[in-house]
């Protein structure tokens, strides 16, 4: 398992081909849930080039399911309250864990900002719901941590079994088959063009490098894509 404080992910050359961000509020084929919204919309905005893997996801999911996104663009202040919070939070839990396993282990729910998915725009956490919007279930809520969840976040937990592992499963072959990379140990993160796509894929770069929000542009997306 790779994970985000792993070196090789860094060293990963940074670019930025320039994508345009997309506004999801304006792409009625995708639900957009409202629990991580913020007031500049940012949770709304995705590279356009992972738009439309999100698209060709849903066209590939059995009748009946329809993805639910949940986050996809964060600030790097919003990265960087996230980690530090975590890492304090698992600071107090294990006060006999060395600078080093406090890092690793933090890095398994959050990104350290440096490599952070999320502030690239090429990251989105998502589940699955009917064609009604009711949420179905994975085994764990979006955002269950490591350490709460006994590692049953971790997509390919042993833990996990019937329904959450078929449905866990059928998020791995569409979004997968689309070309988006999933960070192991959460099971609602799946990325493109950023450097942990890049290191697990063998890109020789990024496609998609970090962003400040306020200087990205906004497009709509056509009916079809």
């Amino acid at each position: 398992m790779i994970l985000l404080s792993d070196p090789r992910v860094a060293a990963v050359p940074s670019a930025d081909d320039g994508d345009e961000f997309v506004d999801l509020r304006e792409v009625p084929e995708l639900r957009l849930d409202g629990r991580a919204a913020d007031p500049a919309g940012a949770y709304a905005r995705l590279r356009a080039g992972v738009v439309d893997r999100l698209l060709a996801a849903q066209r590939a999911l059995p009748g009946g399911l329809r993805l639910l996104v949940v986050e996809g663009y964060r600030p790097y202040r919003a990265q960087l309250a996230i980690f530090t919070g975590y890492r304090d939070e698992l600071r107090r839990r294990h006060p006999d864990w060395s600078p080093e396993r406090l890092h690793r282990e933090t890095t398994k729910f959050v990104s350290p900002v440096e490599v952070a998915p999320h502030s690239t725009g090429g990251a989105v956490d998502l589940t699955l719901c009917t064609d009604d919007g009711v949420e179905v279930d994975l085994g764990t809520a979006i955002d269950a941590t490591p350490e709460d969840s006994a590692d049953a976040c971790f997509t390919d937990a042993p833990a996990i079994v019937g329904t959450a592992r078929r449905h866990r499963q059928i998020m791995v072959d569409a979004l997968g088959g689309a070309g988006m990379v999933n960070y192991p140990t959460e099971w609602w993160h799946w990325s493109y063009g950023d450097r942990y796509w890049a290191l697990i894929t063998g890109a020789p770069c990024t496609r998609y490098g970090p962003v400040d929000l306020a200087a990205a542009r906004s497009v709509r997306v056509p009916a079809e894509r």
